[in-house]
């Protein structure tokens, strides 16, 4: 799964897991052990407490609970819930939630991530435009629209992701969309092609850490080919927006980190994002450190100066944190750039 969107020690999200049958072994998804199986046998890592910067309200509004009623109305999985987002108070009390398509099991095991690992059900023929229906009735201007890593597919997913592009597009004509794809590590390039083929305003793959730690880290992705794969959209269509991100506080070392921002640059990515990483359960992969607020304002001023149109560079920093926003000044930049 390629994204990060960790909890905050105060954050309070409903989330409703089902039970998942294999075999004649009906899976627990509340359970942990039974939510990662694959992470059962690794030894717990402290987590430490939270500086106060990291720290968030729980979400209590009205524009909330009506989020939350929608979701649940269109049977829709969103990356908020399921990898418990510190922002998705804020986020959700605004209309604005990340849909998260294709299941909510992941075939991918990172030791980052919350979400399930394990073998997925088949793809919903019906979810594209349940997502439709769902953008349509939050009045979204904006949505990201994320997903499990499926390798059990052949194509990964591409042709669901485009069918989903073309719904929403089809039901909010004026709503642009932002996509966060998995890496199509085994499929054919043909699949990548399919998404571009959609025309996303925003296509978005996370690196999610610096070279040196995918082992340990994302083990099933590889490093390289994610960077090959943005650039590879920029080919396809140069005027399409590219984007990615990663954690910090995994144990890198700062000079790492400009390596993979002078990489990025290299693939003609336009938009960098950077956060703080929040461990969510003691099998996960340790925090070693909190990044300090300076040192995000750090990153993003070196960032701009390595020639990123736009940046977000804080600590509770996520892919699609204030991505509406964001998106408006990213079209900005370029324009000012262009002249």
């Amino acid at each position: 799964m390629q994204n990060w969107h960790l909890p905050a020690e105060s954050t309070i999200t409903t989330v409703t897991y089902r039970n998942v049958r294999e075999g004649d072994f009906v899976r627990d998804l509340k359970i942990p052990d039974q939510r990662h199986p694959e992470k059962a046998h690794r030894p717990d890592n402290a987590q430490p407490k939270k500086p106060d910067w990291i720290r968030v309200k729980a979400p209590t509004s009205k524009g909330y609970r009506e989020t939350h009623r929608i979701m649940r109305e269109h049977k829709l999985t969103t990356v908020c819930e399921e990898a418990g987002c510190p922002n998705a108070g804020e986020c959700w009390s605004r209309g604005h939630a990340t849909m998260m398509i294709m299941g909510e099991i992941c075939t991918r095991g990172c030791t980052f991530c919350n979400i399930a690992t394990g073998k997925p059900d088949a793809l919903d023929v019906f979810e594209p435009g349940r997502v439709a229906d769902a953008v349509q009735k939050l009045g979204l201007n904006h949505v990201v629209i994320t997903s499990v890593d499926r390798d059990d597919i052949a194509d990964g997913g591409a042709e669901h992701f485009a069918q989903t592009i073309r719904a929403v597009r089809h039901r909010s004509p004026g709503t642009t969309i932002e996509i966060l794809t998995p890496d199509f590590l085994n499929c054919a390039p043909e699949a990548l092609e399919t998404v571009v083929a959609a025309k996303p305003d925003v296509f978005n793959h996370n690196l999610e850490t610096v070279p040196g730690l995918y082992p340990d880290v994302r083990p099933g992705a590889r490093y390289f080919h994610s960077l090959r794969l943005l650039q590879r959209v920029k080919e396809i269509d140069p005027a399409m927006f590219t984007k990615s991100g990663i954690m910090v506080g995994l144990g890198e070392e700062r000079a790492q980190v400009h390596q993979v921002m002078d990489d990025m640059r290299s693939a003609d990515i336009d938009f960098l994002t950077i956060g703080q990483y929040l461990q969510p359960t003691p099998k996960h992969h340790a925090v070693r450190r909190f990044v300090t607020p300076d040192e995000f304002a750090a990153y993003e001023k070196a960032a701009y100066g390595k020639g990123f149109l736009m940046v977000s560079a804080t600590p509770l920093t996520r892919s699609s944190y204030h991505a509406g926003d964001d998106f408006a000044r990213l079209r900005e930049a370029r324009l000012k750039k262009l002249g």
